[in-house]
């Protein structure tokens, strides 16, 4: 039992929402609606590639060297399509702002709901993402902001899931030890395992389809969103 929760803490990313198509078909269709055509598979490839590299040479979207999410999600933009010219650096701002869109973004079943719900019970509540600063900008414009008290991204952060300090910092902003926080997210290692490692609960969504870590006890699974009020209050 968990009787004493009084703080949850959210993935965003595939927990509630998800892209209403890939990476490489976005990218694609944005650049064909520019007469720049590229195959999806092609493009795929070089976004994993570009972005692996940006990843790596400046991780937390490059807050520790001073740079921002927008400059390097711009360099991954260009690099994918491997293309030179002003019209290239217009197509990567357009996908840049493509993707604080709610027309890219679909709110994974019963998402709303189930925040809402939360809310009613009296927890407090906070976002806790290894995304950039857009990600306020998603939440408004998909209507889930209002239900959260604080969004912590990664680039805010300077730490990306699932180093501790980013959850560390979520508990200090929700003002409550870790036994009395969960985290609820769908990637066993960034979300689920790296909460229970700073001592707060964890709940992992798991989709139909995707294996099981015969680590998580079943009371920890949600196998929807719906499910997690009745799991907090067994």
């Amino acid at each position: 039992a968990m009787p004493r929760l009084r703080l949850l803490t959210w993935d965003v990313k595939d927990t509630l929402l998800r892209l209403r198509s890939p990476v490489a078909q976005s990218y694609a269709a944005a650049a064909a609606a520019r007469g720049v055509r590229v195959r999806p598979e092609a493009l795929g490839s070089a976004f994993r590639a570009a972005y692996g590299a940006q990843r790596r040479r400046f991780p937390s979207y490059g807050r520790g060297q001073g740079l921002g999410s927008r400059q390097g999600w711009l360099h991954v933009g260009r690099e994918s399509f491997l293309l030179d010219g002003a019209a290239l650096a217009e197509l990567a701002e357009q996908l840049y702002d493509d993707y604080c869109s709610p027309h890219t973004w679909q709110e994974l079943p019963g998402a709303a709901d189930t925040l809402s719900r939360c809310r009613g019970r009296g927890f407090r509540m906070g976002v806790v993402s290894n995304f950039d600063s857009r990600l306020e900008t998603i939440l408004c414009r998909c209507n889930l902001r209002h239900h959260f008290d604080f969004v912590l991204t990664s680039e805010a952060a300077g730490v990306a899931k699932p180093d501790r300090r980013i959850f560390e910092e979520a508990l200090r902003l929700g003002g409550v030890p870790p036994e009395q926080a969960a985290h609820v997210g769908d990637d066993y290692t960034r979300d689920y395992r790296a909460a229970r490692a700073v001592g707060m609960h964890g709940f992992l969504l798991r989709t139909a389809g995707q294996r099981r870590e015969p680590e998580v006890p079943p009371e920890h699974v949600l196998p929807t969103l719906g499910h997690l009020l009745a799991l907090i209050e067994k």
